[in-house]
């Protein structure tokens, strides 16, 4: 069965800094028209990096939960940005620290029903200690925080973001193998 769908026109309803809003007519496998809302978003970067059996974290207020929430570092991709390379920016001006090399971990699709962001995971090798350089406006924490009460954190609900839940739980089946 042939499940694509097929654009048949479109429209901008708002063009932001961090993403776009299209609202779109499409032709569904079975003839009938539908409207799909996307938002567009140039993706992300995030890195997972762990130290002396301990996970990087940052904890920081997120406004749309209402509250302060643990992350690993993470930020968005300027147009073209090579994900890599934003990963490795992220993770030292949020942190401080810097990596040998960053490796892929795995790409997440954290909502398809609505946005074609792709967040793009890296694991961080060979970390050192340099210099935090937090962008104007941006205010958290930075936890090493011992994997065992991370996979804790995550089964208790208080770890809930997705990016980070994947990471840890892709980087721990690593491990098995």
């Amino acid at each position: 069965m042939n499940l694509t769908e097929k654009k048949i026109s479109g429209n901008t309803a708002y063009n932001g800094r961090i993403l776009k809003l299209e609202v779109d007519e499409v032709e569904l496998p079975n003839g009938k028209r539908a409207k799909r809302e996307c938002v567009r978003h140039h993706g992300g970067a995030a890195v997972l990096c762990v130290i002396n059996n301990g996970i990087l974290l940052v904890k920081q207020f997120r406004y749309l939960y209402g509250k302060e929430i643990y992350e690993i570092p993470a930020g968005k991709l300027e147009e073209n940005e090579d994900p890599a390379l934003a990963a490795a920016r992220e993770l030292e001006e949020e942190t401080g620290y810097t990596a040998m090399r960053m490796t892929p971990l795995l790409k997440l699709y954290p909502t398809p029903g609505y946005t074609d962001e792709v967040i793009n995971i890296y694991m961080a090798e060979n970390c050192s200690l340099s210099r935090q350089k937090l962008d104007d406006g941006e205010f958290l924490e930075v936890k090493i925080i011992q994997t065992e009460k991370v996979l804790e954190m995550i089964e208790s609900g208080e770890i809930c973001d997705a990016k980070t839940v994947a990471a840890v739980y892709k980087y721990l089946y690593a491990q098995k193998k």
